[in-house]
């Protein structure tokens, strides 16, 4: 039987960054295996997230691209915001997994194994992962795959919806965008009753990642993605087919849900990633969340001797994704209304260390007070005198 300190089930955001965190730590010289289904060999997704100078989930070198200033536009125009102290930024997925593949190497007693998960299974002493029919033991095992059909959500009790999107790179012959601003909502296209908005990231004047987007509850066909987006970039951007070229497309769904996704799955098994809960309900931001919960983890291992001694945020912030994501479900609409108040009545520094569940209970009051009041108390009425969504 083979043994180890830790296994990592699951090569993806979380998986590398808890190896990451750990080559970092006191514990580099454990026995580790890491197991993933395939060797990350290709760029099959794009991170963002916003940080501050002292607070970046990866070295400078790995940033595609920084932004100083996000856009909100809505019925009242466009708005500017500075969003010093932070940044906005965005990292490619090859790049990532190079760079984690390129640090792992550096642990002295890790392996990388790659096959299919058959089996995840507790003990009192370890827990046992089973790999195309061989066993592995691990003294802890970090769980993050989600497995078709392995868990589901109670429709009655909790809301999930869904962020999905279709994105293009896009090349154009003329200048179009300002590389200093990341669109972060341009709701100038048909709400539909759902909120729908475009995500615009310029690398250059002339080149861009523009995504069309929804936080909805069903998804749409491949046709419709494409000619909304495609309606967005002629009706707003001005561009006619032959005035771009795509270079690249990416689409994608992030799962958005008030469900209170466990972190234990038994004594020797802790889940992470999506798995445990670290998508943020509210807007889908995760690589940012992940790598802060692996500094976490690897703390309680090296204090503790287990990773189970990890901080949760104070539940009113469950309650706040909950209220919002029950009247994004029940009246989407309401969506870009909400969003465009929230960045145009608070600071931007306050409203992200909201997002980051980093807020007084003052303040949080402050950011509630911004918004329009009635959609959220009749949520929070429904939710706490039904019980269901």
């Amino acid at each position: 039987m083979q043994h180890y300190d830790y296994i990592i089930a699951g090569g993806g955001a979380a998986g590398l960054h808890l190896a990451l965190a750990l080559e970092r730590s006191s514990l580099r010289d454990a026995h580790i295996l890491i197991i993933d289904k395939d060797t990350k060999q290709s760029n099959d997704r794009t991170w963002c997230f916003w940080h501050t100078e002292e607070d970046k989930p990866v070295p400078d070198g790995l940033l595609r691209k920084s932004w100083s200033v996000f856009t909100v536009t809505g019925e009242a125009g466009e708005l500017n915001i500075t969003l010093s102290p932070y940044s906005y930024s965005m990292i490619r997925g090859l790049d990532f997994y190079t760079y984690a593949a390129e640090q792992v190497q550096k642990l002295p007693n890790c392996q990388r194994l790659v096959g299919t998960i058959d089996l995840i299974e507790d003990g009192e002493e370890s827990a046992t992962v089973v790999v195309d029919g061989t066993p592995y033991h691990g003294s802890y095992v970090f769980d993050s795959l989600i497995i078709p059909g392995s868990f589901s959500i109670d429709a009655t009790r909790y809301h999930f919806l869904k962020q999905h999107f279709y994105g293009v790179f896009v090349r154009t012959a003329k200048a179009v965008f300002e590389p200093h601003k990341a669109g972060f909502f341009d709701f100038r296209v048909p709400q539909k009753g759902v909120m729908r908005f475009v995500y615009t990231l310029p690398s250059s004047e002339t080149e861009a990642l523009v995504e069309y987007t929804l936080f909805s509850a069903d998804l749409l066909t491949a046709d419709e993605y494409r000619n909304e987006l495609g309606g967005y970039l002629q009706g707003v951007l001005g561009l006619e087919e032959g005035d771009y070229e795509v270079l690249e497309s990416e689409e994608g769904v992030i799962p958005m849900s008030d469900y209170p996704f466990p972190r234990r799955g038994g004594e020797r098994i802790l889940y992470t990633g999506t798995k445990g809960g670290r998508v943020k309900a509210s807007t889908g931001f995760a690589f940012h969340r992940i790598a802060r919960d692996s500094e976490a983890i690897v703390r309680s291992l090296e204090e503790h001797g287990h990773p189970f001694d990890i901080p949760t945020p104070p539940p009113r912030y469950r309650t706040f994704d909950a209220m919002l994501l029950q009247i994004l479900y029940r009246h989407g609409e309401l969506g870009a209304p909400i969003f465009e108040q929230l960045f145009r009545r608070n600071p931007i520094d306050r409203l992200l260390r909201f997002l980051n569940e980093e807020t007084s209970l003052s303040e949080d009051i402050a950011i509630m007070a911004s918004v329009p009041w009635w959609p959220f108390i009749r949520a929070w009425l429904r939710m706490h005198l039904t019980g269901h969504p």
